[in-house]
């Protein structure tokens, strides 16, 4: 049809001609390609870097139909992302949680997106002895079995605070309560082997000491680092010092790094230094784990078949890995275990 007056056409071009868009000539073209190339590299940089961060995963297919999982801290973090991949894999789930109201829901999430209802809330409260005894004592009542005790509930870098045990907090929650836990478990987790305990730890470990002429920082000045390195440390003791008393028995001990993961543990460092959070959100985001990416290498311990051989052992993204020096000392650990014993009011047997 011809063109009206006023209306160019232009030219159209031939059925199969190629058309090319026209690349900026000069400085400005040379800009724009050297941009789009930078920005191709910075994105897998950022992929490959998150790739490596993510670090080890846990690749058993191990199913756990029949079997009863127990979890501390289990309605946040990594504690819920453990749950999730357990209840997927067919396992009876018990989430031990101090808020039962975020226990509930978090749960339900659990059920719905692993396809089990059998994921049940209990209530533990890790600062009280009491109630450590009290949930061991239902859980032996009404449970028929334990094939997986998971000591993952801590809490990281808090002020002083005492426990109604006048414990200090950090000592008590991250070791003493899970101590005691372990113990009073111990007969089901035995009828019910091959069975393990897996801790949770940290790399936090290294630098640790165990003070035992002043635990709970109460002569000398609190540092909020040092009390959880010390009971990070204690966690490797005694993982270690387990492994050594259940030798024999089809009960294994196993301790675990999770990682640095974006979860609350870190609420208090932030809260002490609010700006600095601030700050370090953003760049936190790319350079920390997932909670996802941190539950594998409990996950790794709590399932992977043949690992009996590695009992009292520290690992890492899915691979054993060597605890720091201070973390295989078999003298410190005994007395750890003996003064343990001791503070939570048990006797000193495995």
């Amino acid at each position: 049809m011809p063109a009206g007056p006023g209306f160019p056409v232009l030219p159209w071009p031939a059925v199969g001609a190629e058309v090319k868009a026209e690349v900026p000539e000069g400085r400005g073209g040379v800009l724009l390609r050297g941009g789009a190339l930078l920005g191709a590299v910075l994105v897998i940089c950022v992929v490959m870097m998150r790739r490596w961060i993510g670090g080890g995963v846990c690749v058993s297919g191990e199913r756990l139909d029949g079997k009863t999982v127990l979890v501390t801290g289990a309605n946040t973090g990594i504690g819920k992302e453990t749950c999730r991949e357990l209840a997927r894999r067919g396992a009876r789930v018990v989430m031990a949680c101090r808020d039962l109201s975020r226990a509930e829901r978090a749960a339900e999430d659990v059920r719905r997106s692993a396809g089990n209802g059998n994921v049940v809330v209990r209530h533990l409260d890790l600062a009280s002895l009491y109630s450590v005894r009290q949930f061991a004592k239902d859980f032996v009542d009404s449970e028929d079995r334990l094939d997986v005790l998971l000591n993952n509930a801590g809490v990281m870098m808090c002020p002083r605070w005492l426990t109604e045990d006048g414990f200090e907090t950090q000592f008590a929650v991250n070791h003493l309560s899970h101590f005691l836990l372990t113990n009073l478990l111990l007969p089901k987790l035995k009828s019910s082997a091959p069975s393990r305990v897996v801790t949770v730890s940290s790399v936090a470990h290294r630098g640790g000491d165990i003070d035992f002429s002043d635990l709970f920082f109460s002569s000398r000045a609190y540092s909020p680092l040092q009390s959880y390195r010390q009971s990070k440390l204690a966690n490797v003791l005694f993982s270690r010092e387990l492994a050594r008393r259940l030798r024999g028995s089809g009960v294994t001990s196993f301790c675990v790094h999770p990682g640095v993961i974006r979860t609350e543990l870190g609420r208090h460092v932030e809260g002490r230094f609010p700006l600095l959070g601030a700050l370090l959100r953003l760049p936190a985001m790319l350079l920390m784990k997932t909670p996802r990416q941190g539950s594998q290498t409990s996950l790794y311990c709590a399932v992977t078949p043949g690992l009996e051989d590695q009992s009292g052992s520290y690992f890492s993204d899915c691979a054993l890995k060597e605890a720091a020096p201070e973390g295989r000392d078999d003298r410190v650990a005994a007395r750890l275990w003996t003064e343990s014993a001791r503070l939570v009011g048990i006797r000193d047997t495995c």
